[in-house]
């Protein structure tokens, strides 16, 4: 569980390292409109979208842990080993980078029209619909990624809900303190589930409203796709470490003058 975790994390810090350092370095400029060259801006693409579906695939593999480690504990050692593990990260970096620079060769391949983006970052279908190609080119970029969408967004989502569902059903067949606890494991998941679905979201959302023509509105959704899970998922899994979560609620509890340590975490 805390490989696909750590795995997790590092998908949002490579994310960020892609995209924080030049937009920090825009705004120390005070520059209202940022250049990048073509080369760089489908780098940026690829990176973002690439790492935001291996996030999705890898939630996918963690709700396949919980579902074995609660229903199926007997068989977890045998069926969680290192090797499977390391297989199934591989796949959930893999896939969607595979994937990802298919549609990211088929969008150099198309001329440019038009060079400004109502973003703060560069992603690939902002970058097509700059393009002047035919309309053929741009039909089979559409289709193209909404297959990539269905296999490494869709699908893990759908497989999450059911597997979680699974989860629940069980839970309710056992005893008080087994679904407590099972439920309390599963919660930091369930979280950045929805962070991830929400940003998702988003994304649509922006895609939609730069379709309508309101580039000043679209600018909002890729700051939430960008800023919240970077900031929301390692604070999800940090609190979900007891010595971090212990320090914290230290920090935050008004505790009387003279309390000692030992009877404060009594």
């Amino acid at each position: 569980m805390f490989m696909f975790v750590a795995a997790v994390l590092v998908n949002s810090l490579v994310a960020s390292a892609a995209v924080y350092p030049g937009l920090l370095s825009d705004l120390a400029s005070g520059r209202h409109v940022a250049e990048v060259s073509r080369a760089a801006c489908l780098s940026q693409g690829f990176v973002v979208y690439s790492l935001g579906s291996s996030s999705f695939v890898l939630l996918a593999a963690m709700a396949f842990d919980r579902y074995l480690s609660i229903c199926r504990p007997l068989r977890y050692a045998a069926l969680v080993t290192p090797a499977a593990v390391a297989a199934l990260l591989l796949l959930c970096w893999l896939l969607p980078a595979g994937l990802v620079g298919g549609a990211v060769l088929l969008a150099s391949r198309l001329p440019l029209c038009r060079s400004r983006i109502s973003r703060i970052y560069c992603d690939i279908y902002s970058f097509v619909h700059l393009s002047c190609g035919g309309g053929g080119a741009v039909l089979l970029f559409e289709v193209y990624g909404l297959l990539c969408a269905a296999t490494t967004v869709f699908l893990p989502a759908a497989f999450v809900l059911f597997t979680y569902g699974r989860i629940l059903f069980i839970c309710l067949r056992r005893s008080r303190a087994f679904s407590s606890k099972a439920l309390r494991t599963c919660l930091p998941h369930l979280l950045v589930f929805l962070n991830y679905s929400l940003s998702a979201g988003a994304e649509l959302l922006q895609r939609r409203l730069q379709a309508g023509g309101a580039p000043a509105v679209s600018i909002l959704p890729s700051v939430l796709v960008l800023v919240v899970p970077t900031v929301f998922n390692p604070v999800v899994y940090g609190l979900k470490v007891q010595e971090v979560f212990r320090h914290v609620r230290r920090l935050l509890s008004c505790r009387a003058p003279g309390q000692s340590s030992d009877q404060y975490d009594r």
